[in-house]
């Protein structure tokens, strides 16, 4: 059933590869015109599906849910690596692989240091996973590259396919929340040092995150509370905003929007839920890949929930990001598809944002 679900890809794919004197734009051309016919094809409810990225359930959930709900992937946290034989991780992710008509991301956050999902289980790889800042500091960038190469290397080994990193984030306050996350330098260091990690993770066929855009800063942490910063967009756009323009540049698949909210830009919402933030980082910094929400269950959003009484889900689908991260997906996709069918939400938006998750799984060798 997969192989005819992507049948007009696999043949453009084929093609390029054997009429390789072709122009690289041109086949680009045909690549988009195929997955712009099985975007086509795709019922509603497989579009809405793609949106959703999840924490993994139990292995039996997971196969019902891929099937009953068409989700985009899972996201592996410690907890799903730990007492796991490498065979076992290896093996429960290609059963998943196997048994979704639409291949799936399979995500996580490695960025080293304090959020190193695969250092939970340190027999899965036999590698340690520094913080960025140590790394720098102890060995330079070229011990930063070689590690997140490294990382990258064991998380394609596995069957994850996406790394929610680097951090691009930028402060020069240490009792910041982010500190420790950041590669410790200025925005200008930062913003040189980024494009090269990106490049280092992708080049191993795992997709790059740029995180948390706009730039925590100094704000506080919004997996406990509400934060904000009143920053003038000036200065976003001279400090915060240079190593996200930069990883764009350099070709980063995807970027995560933060629950911070950007004063300067929209009081009334958290990036993750504001259209003006998402404009700047579609028109003024001009990435065209996938955008992702952080997860949706941060306390930050659900106080956002409670005092808009909407669903979430579908204010973060109308801000413009792509792909959601949360775990409600069972009542979220109802209310993504109500919304469409209402108008709240438009068809021609919805079909871009799955044309752009199509996009990054051709990319990934995902869809054959």
């Amino acid at each position: 059933m997969r192989s005819k679900f992507w049948v007009g890809v696999a043949l453009t794919v084929a093609v390029t590869a054997t009429f390789g004197a072709w122009h690289t734009a041109q086949a680009s051309g045909k690549q988009d015109q195929a997955i712009a016919r099985q975007v086509k094809r795709m019922s509603l409810d497989e579009k809405i599906g793609q949106l959703f990225i999840s924490p993994v359930p139990d292995e039996q959930t997971a196969i019902q849910d891929e099937q009953t709900y068409h989700l985009g992937g899972w996201v592996l946290f410690a907890s799903d690596l730990t007492d796991q034989t490498r065979a076992q991780v290896i093996a429960k992710l290609k059963t998943e692989q196997k048994t979704s008509r639409i291949p799936l991301l399979i995500a996580t956050d490695q960025e080293g240091g304090s959020v190193s999902r695969l250092s939970a289980n340190p027999k899965l790889t036999g590698h340690d996973y520094p913080s960025p800042m140590d790394l720098l500091k102890q060995q330079g960038v070229a011990g930063l590259i070689k590690n997140t190469t490294q990382s990258a290397r064991d998380l394609k080994a596995l069957g994850i396919n996406w790394n929610f990193a680097p951090v691009a984030d930028v402060t020069s306050d240490p009792t910041s929340f982010i500190y420790d996350r950041t590669l410790g330098l200025n925005a200008k260091q930062t913003a040189k040092v980024t494009p090269k990690v990106v490049k280092a993770i992708q080049a191993q066929g795992v997709a790059a995150t740029l995180k948390h855009f706009p730039g925590y800063g100094a704000a506080p942490d919004t997996h406990t509370g509400t934060g904000s910063s009143s920053q003038a967009l000036a200065t976003y756009q001279q400090q915060d905003f240079l190593p996200f323009e930069a990883g764009i540049k350099a070709g980063a698949d995807s970027v995560l929007v933060s629950h911070i909210t950007m004063t300067a830009v929209d009081p009334n919402a958290p990036a993750s839920l504001s259209k003006p933030v998402h404009q700047l980082l579609r028109r003024d910094l001009h990435f065209k890949g996938v955008i992702i929400t952080d997860d949706l269950a941060m306390d930050a959003i659900k106080e956002s929930a409670k005092q808009t009484n909407q669903n979430v889900a579908v204010l973060a689908v109308e801000a413009g990001n792509d792909m959601l991260l949360t775990n409600d997906y069972r009542t979220d996709i109802p209310a993504i598809k109500q919304a469409v069918a209402n108008g709240t939400i438009s068809v021609h938006q919805l079909n871009q944002s799955v044309t752009r998750i199509l996009r990054l799984k051709v990319k990934l060798g995902l869809i054959k």
